[in-house]
């Protein structure tokens, strides 16, 4: 199993997740915040082109992770998975896409990939996360979730790989010229995860498997790549796992669990 994103941040989100069996090769998307060409030039920097995508899965409405998906899926036929809240804030946009709903604890079967989607506490209408597996390997993702959950550290237990929201330093939103309203709502129970809840949350997952932590949806204005992996390292206490940050223009090239 492999993945990889084609940019992570508030600008634009969308992560690719592949394995093989034999023959066989199954890609699923899981988000898409960018326009048609963005996401095609994007895919073809990683070698890919929308064909190779089997399937797009969405983690909720806002549009830095769904913008893209309706007209990136019914442009090349490809089905898309998502909650049934989130189908309801954006049924407007789905004319002619395959749709399959999904909520928490289902197991989503893929080609050769499987899928469970969990629940996490965020502003949307019903936001939810995934993990994924090919039989051998657990890829765990999660941003956009305001707090730390038991269910969510449930989840995210035993993965080989996690891709981990750290948007945003406390102090440096705290000390922001956003409006009050905003700091209020990046920093509250159903906003995002700071450096210091995601180091919170690695400390607490079953780490035995883990090999690679990505630190994803940066805010360019409140983190920096410095103060993330900092966070992440301090959580991991000396340990060989491996950290990286995604970026919002590059996201990261393929990374594979072996």
């Amino acid at each position: 199993m492999k993945f990889a994103s084609l940019g992570s941040g508030s600008e634009g989100n969308a992560l690719l997740i592949s394995a093989a069996s034999g023959i066989t090769r199954t890609t699923v998307m899981l988000d898409c915040g960018f326009g048609l060409r963005e996401c095609e030039r994007r895919l073809s920097r990683l070698g890919m082109v929308p064909t190779d995508i089997s399937g797009i899965v969405v983690t909720h409405e806002h549009q830095d992770h769904v913008g893209g998906v309706f007209k990136f899926a019914r442009r090349h036929r490809i089905p898309v998975w998502l909650s049934y809240g989130t189908y309801q804030a954006v049924r407007h946009d789905c004319n002619e896409v395959a749709l399959h709903f999904c909520r928490d604890g289902d197991q989503l079967v893929i080609g050769d990939l499987h899928l469970t989607p969990y629940t996490v506490p965020h502003d949307a209408r019903e936001p939810i996360q995934y993990c994924a597996n090919d039989g051998n390997f657990k890829l765990g993702v999660l941003t956009d979730a305001g707090q730390a959950t038991a269910h969510m550290v449930q989840a995210l237990s035993g993965c080989d790989a996690m891709m981990l929201e750290c948007n945003h330093d406390r102090g440096m939103l705290a000390n922001s010229n956003y409006p009050p309203s905003l700091k209020v709502r990046i920093g509250g129970a159903y906003g995002h995860l700071s450096n210091e809840t995601s180091a919170e949350i690695l400390n607490s997952v079953d780490r035995r498997r883990l090999k690679r932590v990505v630190g994803a949806h940066l805010s360019r204005q409140n983190n920096t790549p410095e103060l993330a992996r900092a966070a992440l390292d301090s959580a991991l206490g000396g340990s060989a796992t491996e950290v990286m940050i995604a970026c919002q223009d590059e996201g990261f090239d393929w990374i594979e669990l072996r």
